[in-house]
């Protein structure tokens, strides 16, 4: 009886024992990790790719499809688009005029135009020079282009004489660091840009304004400190965005802090910012 039941045992587990158990085989779809990278990143597939993304999605779909020739077997290829970064700053110069004004004076209205010359050692650090020049469009008085309200207000109301020292000439020598890189889609055209700082060092030409101050040209002690240099420090930052690989468009804004003397007698600390912008282009020009 032991024995028959050990016979019947046999005949049900040794068929299963000598079957192995058959392969789950994933989905095409699942077994090779496609990569469509353009130039918003990584497309989702809730997302509606650009016309250059779809076309590279369709060449690896079908380029999927089929086996590698070189080895004859089955498996399929990850094909990974990168952007080539076609905007280089090194070894390059950049150059172009500046608009701005001081927009932290409440007194005096001072716009500024100039240039500057920057070059490139690498993609992150170089050196720049600027020239400045903020014209005089008035001599004083309540009829003065230069003077904001405030400044008419103290002086022909309330008879107070404000301490306005008008920017005239500033040039400087800055290090650039630019640390940050990027690309952004807009309406669909890709822009280019950085983003950047400059510290350094140069020197500022003010000129009193003697009706602001109560004085005559009679006065030996203001008409010897009316104009005046002085050396200045440099500190700012802005961003570049390049529309091309020759031509950029940078908006920044520049501290300047420096003494200078009033009345031949009194110091004191002046700080203006200046929030400028410019269309600067590069050379030499980069191949294609």
């Amino acid at each position: 009886m032991f024995s028959t039941l050990l016979t019947l045992a046999g005949m049900f587990v040794a068929p299963a024992m000598a079957e192995e158990p058959a392969p789950i085989i994933a989905p095409n779809y699942l077994q090779t990790p496609y990569y469509f990278e353009g130039l918003d990143g990584i497309v989702q597939d809730d997302e509606e790719p650009e016309d250059s993304v779809r076309s590279e999605q369709e060449a690896v779909r079908r380029g999927s499809d089929k086996k590698d020739e070189s080895d004859g077997s089955s498996r399929r290829r990850v094909i990974m688009t990168i952007q080539k970064k076609n905007f280089l700053k090194v070894g390059r110069v950049e150059i172009g005029p500046t608009v701005g004004a001081v927009v932290n004076d409440p007194f005096l209205n001072r716009f500024i135009i100039g240039a500057i010359v920057d070059y490139h050692f690498t993609e992150v650090f170089g050196v720049e020079l600027q020239l400045a020049y903020a014209p005089i469009f008035g001599t004083g008085g309540e009829n003065d282009p230069d003077w904001k309200q405030l400044s008419k207000t103290l002086r022909e109301e309330n008879s107070v004489a404000p301490d306005i020292s008008k920017l005239t000439f500033n040039s400087s020598l800055s290090l650039m660091f630019s640390p940050i890189y990027g690309k952004a889609a807009i309406f669909r055209t890709i822009l280019i840009f950085d983003i950047f700082g400059n510290f350094g060092a140069g020197i500022v030409q003010t000129s009193d304004d003697l009706v602001a101050l109560g004085a005559s040209e009679d006065d030996d002690e203001a008409v010897a400190t009316q104009n005046q240099w002085h050396p200045t420090t440099i500190i700012g930052a802005g961003i570049r965005v390049a529309f091309n690989r020759t031509v950029a468009v940078r908006l920044e804004g520049k501290s300047m802090t420096y003494v200078e003397v009033i009345n031949s007698s009194t110091l004191e600390m002046k700080n203006n910012f200046i929030a400028q912008g410019s269309v600067t282009f590069f050379f030499p020009n980069l191949p294609r």
